[in-house]
């Protein structure tokens, strides 16, 4: 009769299994890590080991590029090339013994047991014990002589040092260590909220917690719907608009319709477009919960063709999503240089299109959360050179008091992680996002 496993060893296994997906297969951690249709693995295990898990892999993908520099510097003959699960034993254990509050021989003793149970990695269990062994005793000097190693894989530091400039790009890279913050739009008085919750008000109007604000749905005012949850530069677009009350606004690609409700709170009547019938029904329940009403249209962005020209429209479209590194530190190892040009097209596409949905003088909001200028500023250009009936209207600098390093010199929007600086009670940083206003002129017949 087989042996039970040892405690943590399951949790151990999946991740590692995991993080190969993640980096060998490119398969984003969002489906691996779902609550219903996730890795059969994944959802075989405990809350707490499914919380474990994700720490581990969340950690891990965060400091691979240092984990793996120092992996390297301790094995005297590099692994073999087939050898690519003791490779993920190795960086799991690694992340936890140089990162988690994890016992040291804890993770040394699971890795070498994952080691031993695999029939492929047998012969390498002293190789691991080994190199455990010796990080765990050497960490202090091994995690200093890889300060100056990039977080963040070659191909996406090369994209940002060229857009932003070698010190901006180390802080933005440096910003995605650290985990994200939870900010909140809230329906009314955020310096209120802030003091009922024990958080603060950003210069954008959303409410910060602090790192020990506790359960979401147990905070005051979350069943009452009086406010959710929205990172504070997700919140940005939808402001952008000014005054829409009384207004028929439309929210493309809204799910899961945090813009939605921004929308619909500022006295807009607004319709919610999304192609995808379950991110619509979550859309339907969040807004119930916030007691608030779109029209929900279940459609293809591309496809969708209203009676009546809207008076503005806002696209948060669908992009590399490199902007959001400290909640999804996967995207930068699940996406490459060629998604973003795929996607900067796609986004080109639909902007083109939901420009010739809003009636002449209407505005168009466009965004993501993507750092690439490719997604954001260099696309604006493009469609500003070739539409004479459309003009970009400037963001004043003064929109944002304390953010004005977010609005560039054309009045558009960029915020990257590293803006917000955080203290010892409050995490800083922000989602990268880029975001718009374009206008359709009044003359316009188009």
């Amino acid at each position: 009769m087989a042996e039970p496993p040892k405690p943590g060893l399951e949790a151990r296994m999946t991740a590692a299994k995991l993080i190969g997906a993640v980096i060998d297969r490119k398969t984003p951690l969002d489906g691996m890590l779902d609550a219903t249709g996730g890795n059969p693995a994944y959802l075989k295990l405990t809350d707490a080991d499914r919380g474990l898990v994700r720490a581990i892999l969340n950690t891990t993908l965060r400091h691979l590029p240092r984990i793996e520099a120092i992996l390297a510097s301790l094995v005297s003959n590099p692994l073999p090339e087939g050898a690519r699960a003791l490779h993920h034993v190795l960086v799991v254990a690694a992340a936890q013994i140089l990162y988690l509050d994890i016992p040291d021989h804890s993770a040394v003793d699971l890795a070498v047991e994952q080691a031993n149970r695999d029939p492929r990695n047998r012969r390498f269990a002293g190789l691991v014990n080994a190199v455990l062994r010796r990080l765990s005793r050497e960490k202090e000097g091994l995690l200093a002589s890889v300060e100056q190693v990039s977080p963040m894989p070659d191909w996406f530091m090369k994209r940002l040092t060229a857009a932003y400039g070698a010190e901006e790009a180390a802080q933005i890279a440096a910003a995605q260590l650290v985990p994200a913050a939870i900010d909140l739009t809230v329906k009314s008085d955020p310096q209120g909220w802030a003091e009922k919750l024990g958080g603060h008000v950003l210069p954008t109007g959303s409410v910060r917690l602090n790192a020990f604000a506790g359960s979401i749905p147990e905070l005051e005012g979350f069943e009452a719907g009086e406010w959710w949850v929205q990172d504070a530069a997700a919140a940005i677009p939808a402001r952008l608009f000014g005054d829409i009350s009384g207004q028929h606004i439309a929210d493309l690609c809204s799910a899961p319709g945090g813009k939605t409700a921004q929308l619909a709170q500022a006295g807009a009547r607004v319709t919610a477009v999304e192609q995808s019938k379950s991110r619509l029904k979550r859309l339907e329940s969040n807004l119930a919960r916030l007691k608030l009403s779109a029209e929900s249209v279940e459609a293809n962005l591309l496809d969708h063709r209203p009676d009546t020209l809207y008076d503005g429209v806002l696209l948060d479209a669908p992009c590399s999503s490199t902007g959001t590194t400290r909640r999804h530190p996967d995207v930068l190892w699940t996406k490459g240089p060629d998604d973003i040009v795929r996607l900067a097209a796609l986004q080109e596409k639909l902007l083109r299109h939901a420009l010739t949905l809003v009636k002449p003088g209407g505005k168009v909001v466009f965004c993501n959360c993507s750092l690439d200028p490719s997604e954001g500023e260099e696309l604006i250009a493009r469609v500003l050179a070739d539409t004479p009936e459309v003009s970009l209207l400037p963001v004043p600098a003064s929109y944002f008091p304390g953010l004005q390093a977010a609005i560039n010199a054309r009045g558009e929007i960029r915020t990257t992680p590293a803006m917000l600086t955080g203290d010892g009670e409050y995490p800083g940083g922000t989602d990268g996002f880029f975001a718009a206003v374009l206008q359709k002129s009044i003359e316009t017949n188009h």
